[in-house]
């Protein structure tokens, strides 16, 4: 897997201040996106040791709320595999620490990917420049749900988070 960047303190892309990695490779091709540079799977820089070691050094500051992995598109096949061991270990190392995950898939396409069982949020579906909506909490465009992972399996429906849920 390759990366792009890793941001931290951020307060963007997710619920309270977080670190994010923004990954390499997207197929998507969204009209519009913000990060057209982290389309190529074979640009940026090789996920590294020393490259974990960064999120995991911010993970351990107190005020930082969790990780989110962006990019690109955390869910390119090719970046799958990495991405949930990624996953697996944040959990384990920062059981209270939230996992938030952007894609352009939408969530019924990967609902059932390995990875989900560590994500908290799953913001989901392509940009679509006609719905672009800057006032949009965490999301781009209309058609992107935010959405609470562990209680859409609880449920056994979709279950979105509001801004509301966080205030």
């Amino acid at each position: 897997m390759r990366y792009h960047n890793i941001t931290k303190d951020d307060m963007l892309n997710g619920e309270g201040i977080r670190t994010v990695l923004w990954v390499a490779g997207c197929e998507h091709a969204c009209e519009g996106c913000q990060n057209p540079i982290t389309w190529d799977e074979c640009g940026g820089l090789e996920f590294d040791d020393e490259a974990k070691k960064e999120i995991f050094n911010e993970l351990e500051h107190d005020y930082v709320s969790g990780v989110t992995l962006s990019g690109g598109d955390p869910l390119f096949m090719p970046n799958r595999e990495e991405i949930t061991e990624l996953c697996k270990e944040i959990r384990d190392k920062f059981p209270t620490k939230t996992i938030w995950l952007y894609t352009g898939y939408r969530f019924e396409e990967v609902r059932n990917l390995p990875v989900m069982q560590f994500v908290d949020v799953v913001v989901d579906g392509r940009f679509i420049q006609s719905l672009k909506d800057v006032k949009l909490p965490w999301r781009g465009s209309e058609n992107q749900r935010v959405i609470d992972v562990p209680k859409t399996f609880k449920l056994k429906q979709i279950v979105l988070l509001s801004e509301l849920d966080y205030n």
